[in-house]
């Protein structure tokens, strides 16, 4: 499989661009590469979330107070 390459100009603050420099250096890889794998990290995980909230919106909404009521009616408060 071969992966297109777009270039891009990013904005780094200069104390995490040190510490990209730093990784880069001691993992072997490139500063690219840990911001790629950053970036897919940060988007798997916001498409986790959007499954989960789809997987859960047709649960029935709970109302709070009526939850804290039970929960002292039940002695669990």
């Amino acid at each position: 499989m071969v992966t297109r390459v777009k270039r891009a100009t990013v904005y780094v603050e200069s104390d995490l661009h040190r510490v990209l420099k730093l990784k880069a250096a001691e993992t072997d890889r490139s500063v690219s590469a840990l911001i790629n794998e950053a970036v897919r990290r940060s988007l798997r995980e916001d498409a986790e979330d959007l499954a989960a909230f789809e997987e859960r919106a047709k649960e029935p909404n709970l109302v709070f107070e009526n939850v804290v009521k039970d929960l002292r009616r039940r002695g669990r408060l």
